[in-house]
Parts: C-alpha cells; sequence; structure tokens
C-alpha cells in the first residue's frame, strides 16, 4: 500500500526546469496586472514620504533634546 503511495507521487513530480519556467511565467502574468505609477505620481508619493520622513526625525531630534537637557539639569543639581 505504502508503495503505491510513493510511486504515485513520484510520477506526478515535475522536474526543476518547468516549475522554474511555470513560476516565471506566473509572474510575468503578475506584474502585467500592477498599476504602474506615472511619472508625477512617482514624484509625489516620493515626496510625500521624504517629507514625513524628515518631519518624524526633527520630533524625535526635539524630543530627545528635550529629555537631554531635562536629564542633564537632573544629574547636575
Amino acid at each position: 500500500m505504502a508503495t503505491k503511495t510513493v510511486a504515485r507521487t513520484v510520477n506526478n513530480k515535475t522536474s526543476l526546469k518547468e516549475q522554474a519556467g511555470k513560476f516565471f511565467r506566473g509572474s510575468w502574468t503578475e506584474l502585467k496586472k500592477v498599476h504602474w505609477p506615472s511619472r508625477r505620481e512617482l514624484v509625489i508619493y516620493t515626496s510625500v514620504v521624504v517629507v514625513s520622513v524628515l518631519m518624524m526625525a526633527a520630533l524625535i531630534w526635539i524630543v530627545d533634546s528635550v529629555f537631554s537637557f531635562l536629564l542633564g539639569k537632573l544629574i547636575l543639581r
């Protein structure tokens, strides 16, 4: 009974070349469905990300400076 199951699974296996071809064909098909942004959209999205990162960096810098100042005053007291 077990040898029949093993024999069936061995016969159903495809070669590595066939699997790779199927994978790349499927990937190419999915890439055709992707909405690629226009140049204008790309510039806008990139600008939003850069501005957001700069704002968060400034916020963290300000909070860190305040805490450093307060701890410095507390320790040197």
